[in-house]
């Protein structure tokens, strides 16, 4: 951890983490099946109280040392906090008194499941662009008709967070966000098998009946409460990667000073030496760029989209170069099913795609960059 932003407090805290994921919650994990919601997993992490930090006051500086942590020790238990927060934040956000109080004890206690549903076939980086159709149906509801796709915790999810178009205007703004129980009739789901170990599914929607009482937020005002939860969370996937690309490189420190060849241990062969020095050099500068976008976004700083933005890319771009290199150095071992890199290798892939790709990630950072150029020369 680095010390530059840490206080002993948070340093102390983030030792502790490491330690339950490690002792408390890999064995949990090891006993899940891939591609599937593993609730015993989730239980405890709400047992542990960790689900609760999560949606009580926690800070994004805080969500971010939570999800590096979990991550360096247990990817795992990462996955499963982080989609357990990325498909309630929105109920959190813009749910309504009836809303919170049916849901958040159970997802608090790790007894229910929710779950993000945002990204469909033809809309995964452009989510203005989603079709999931919202017809008016009777005085103040509406029928649910298209698909989702690459959804995370589906299809077992308990419920899920469903953005659709009602229309109100085109684009952006015609899209509402309604909160949709597992059970309701027309919606059904399948897994998908994935490269990466998570639960991930598509769903359909055939007539999903929903009213006023399950809309978070407005309607037409859906597609704010998305960006509300991709800007806190796109850090936090920033901080996912920088504890997969920590555990990469101590294993790689530990592995090339113990291997032997070439008449001596590895570490002192320069080219071994000075790999090991690029991945740390690029991880602590992933973490610093993490840690200060979450600052900004506590701080509520206006270029909080364009410091989120930088740190996801960044630091998932960061995590695939040092997972690679710690597979490079630890030679055909690292290629073995059950290793710790062989596990990185598969898990360190999608965050460059999930929640905005990186190119996603420098448009908007273009975007930001140039707006802030045109009001200058307004001003002259």
């Amino acid at each position: 951890m680095s010390a530059f932003s840490l206080d002993p407090a948070q340093t102390a805290w983030c030792a502790e983490l490491r330690t339950l994921a490690a002792e408390r919650l890999r064995p949990l994990a090891e006993k899940g099946e891939p591609g599937r919601i593993n609730r015993p997993l989730v239980a405890a992490l709400g047992e542990l109280g960790l689900l609760k930090r999560l949606f009580g006051d926690t800070s994004a500086l805080d969500l971010c040392l939570l999800r590096e942590s979990l991550a360096y020790a247990c990817t795992e238990a990462e996955t499963a906090l982080a989609l357990q927060g990325l498909g309630t934040y929105p109920l959190v956000q813009a749910g309504t008194g009836a809303q919170r109080e049916r849901w958040l004890p159970d997802i608090v206690a790790g007894r229910a499941v929710a779950a993000f549903a945002l990204s469909e076939p033809d809309a995964g980086s452009d989510a203005a662009a989603l079709a999931l159709e919202a017809v008016g149906s009777g005085a103040d509801g509406w029928r649910l008709t298209g698909e989702k796709c690459w959804i995370s915790n589906a299809p077992e999810a308990d419920f899920f967070t469903v953005f659709a178009r009602t229309g109100e205007a085109p684009g952006a703004r015609g899209i509402t966000a309604f909160l949709v129980p597992a059970d309701r009739p027309g919606l059904t789901g399948s897994a998908l098998e994935m490269l990466s170990p998570h639960p991930i599914g598509a769903l359909t929607f055939d007539g999903v009946p929903v009213t006023r009482e399950d809309v978070l937020g407005e309607p037409g005002r859906g597609f704010r409460v998305a960006m509300n939860t991709l800007n806190l969370f796109r850090p936090s996937v920033g901080a996912f990667a920088v504890g997969m690309a920590q555990a990469a490189l101590d294993s790689t420190l530990a592995h090339t000073s113990g291997r032997f060849a070439f008449g001596g241990p590895l570490k002192d062969l320069q080219a071994v030496s000075h790999r090991a020095a690029e991945m740390a050099t690029r991880t602590e500068a992933a973490r610093l760029l993490v840690y200060a976008a979450a600052c900004a976004y506590d701080s509520g700083a206006v270029d909080v989209p364009q410091r989120s933005a930088m740190a996801k890319l960044f630091a998932t771009e960061t995590a695939q170069y040092v997972v690679d290199a710690a597979v490079q150095l630890h030679g055909a071992r690292a290629l073995q099913r059950g290793h710790l890199l062989e596990h990185l290798y598969r898990e360190v892939r999608a965050p460059r795609i999930y929640e905005g790709a990186s190119e996603v990630q420098r448009s908007i950072i273009a975007k930001e960059l140039y707006a802030g150029t045109s009001a200058e020369e307004d001003a002259r």
